[in-house]
């Protein structure tokens, strides 16, 4: 399902950049279930109306090339 909606988002990217900008999108089923200004208000307000795992949050780019992190380095995660 989210890889649907990721797949919608890159076939899309230019014009959801176009109409809303740098901002953290909530995406289900191929729709836009809101637009907000940074990834934990996108998470909260999604939540309140969904299910954990069945949307995706998307940070909206104007293109492929600025989504795309590039380390010099090996990277490892780190627990929050």
């Amino acid at each position: 399902m989210q890889n649907q909606d990721y797949e919608y988002f890159l076939q899309n990217m230019e014009g959801l950049y176009k109409q809303y900008g740098h901002k953290f999108l909530a995406l289900k089923d191929r729709q836009i279930l809101g637009v907000y200004d940074d990834f934990k208000t996108a998470l909260d307000e999604t939540l309140k109306q969904e299910e954990y795992g069945t949307f995706l949050i998307q940070e909206c780019f104007q293109s492929k090339e600025e989504c795309v992190q590039h380390f010099q380095r090996n990277v490892i995660s780190v627990p929050a």
